[in-house]
């Protein structure tokens, strides 16, 4: 039996051609012609960037509530001077001129506020993650089935420009059948130091971690069977919660990875790696915002230049897709339905974590925080 080479040892590759990169559908998605009044529930750090991306894409918020009066206030003088602003969330629920509504608070606090906008016959945008309880999501998918009502998720990573780029890639059939992805960001998490977050053990895992799991999900489909987690403490890090965390995920014909560093305090980089059976996809840069993304087939190698950043395209993007499927009556592309599915890998990840253990994805319906 003959010996490979010594190039085929040190893994080296023959220079491709650069050829035109394919014009795929990777923008946030905007309803043609459905310009609904809304109500965001909840007036949190990040619905800021919920109200810029609807006010960039000129859709009409129409009331702000939030819990402390003052903070509602402050939100709509920046964003929506026109908004009614009011501290009972049941006032926005009962404004028959309201159609849609974004809800913002923590998981456990929303529930019944999704619960009662569905039984309102309002259209609603749930903020991620999406339910503690897969059985309790699985219910408000049927409770919105049957009152008429769409209902969406706020995984405004899918429509990050490098992220959806390469979703639609895969999609297209560019790289042929998936056959490993890997995901690696390297960053300073440290900011949840004294704030709620950092009570939350396996935050990295879950709020922010979410994000990649559900991209994961939006490119290999059902095919994840096992996980396997792991998270750790950092050198020096002030915040409770362990801010590194690893997960190796068996698929069936394939594998990925993640691997979160949320203690780099220098030199942040985000790397995700896409290999399928015809190509590959590669995105690169110092950080969510800034990502160089090529496609690798044997045509040659593409160089999208993409527009957009993550911060407020995506936010953008998740309304978009949710007005999109109101107006043409279908199901949402961030659909609660199947963001159940990506949940199941979160939930998954969490569970080995404390088991240390693997874990079939779809055995742990709950978690507990």
């Amino acid at each position: 039996m003959s010996e490979p080479d010594a190039d085929t040892y040190a893994l080296k590759s023959a220079a491709l051609a650069e050829v035109p990169a394919p014009d795929l559908p990777y923008r946030p998605p905007m309803p043609r012609a459905y310009r609904p009044r809304m109500g965001v529930i909840g007036a949190g750090g990040i619905v800021s960037a919920h109200l810029d991306a609807y006010r960039t894409a000129g859709w009409e918020v129409a009331a702000i509530c939030n819990r402390t009066l003052a903070k509602a206030g402050a939100r709509a003088a920046e964003f929506a001077p026109q908004a009614r602003v009011t501290d009972r969330w049941e006032d926005v629920l009962n404004d028959p001129a309201i159609d849609v509504v974004d809800i913002t608070p923590h998981p456990a606090d929303r529930l019944p506020i999704i619960e009662a906008a569905l039984r309102a016959g309002k259209h609603v945008l749930s903020q991620k993650p999406f339910v503690l309880d897969l059985a309790a999501g699985r219910r408000l998918v049927a409770l919105a089935r049957e009152n008429g009502v769409k209902l969406a998720v706020n995984q405004n990573g899918r429509w990050a420009p490098h992220l959806a780029y390469m979703r639609e890639a895969v999609r297209a059939g560019l790289i042929g059948e998936v056959i490993s992805t890997h995901i690696s960001i390297h960053w300073n998490h440290g900011w949840i130091a004294g704030t709620p977050f950092e009570t939350i053990e396996d935050v990295i895992l879950y709020d922010f971690g979410i994000h990649w799991f559900d991209f994961l999900r939006s490119i290999i489909g059902p095919r994840a069977q096992t996980v396997f987690a792991a998270a750790a403490r950092a050198t020096g890090q002030s915040a409770k919660a362990p801010l590194l965390a690893q997960v190796l995920v068996q698929m069936e014909g394939g594998q990925a990875s993640l691997v979160f560093d949320g203690a780099t305090p220098s030199g942040p980089r985000d790397t995700t790696f896409i290999a399928g059976t015809k190509g590959s996809l590669l995105s690169d840069g110092p950080d969510l915002g800034q990502q160089a993304v090529t496609l690798t087939t044997a045509a040659g190698i593409a160089r999208p230049r993409l527009q957009g950043t993550w911060f407020n395209d995506g936010f953008r993007g998740a309304m978009g897709a949710l007005l999109a499927a109101i107006e043409d009556d279908t199901e949402p592309a961030n659909g609660a339905a199947e963001n159940l599915d990506s949940l199941a890998l979160a939930f998954a990840a969490i569970q080995s974590r404390r088991t240390g253990q693997p874990v079939r994805v779809g055995a742990t319906d709950k978690l507990v925080l």
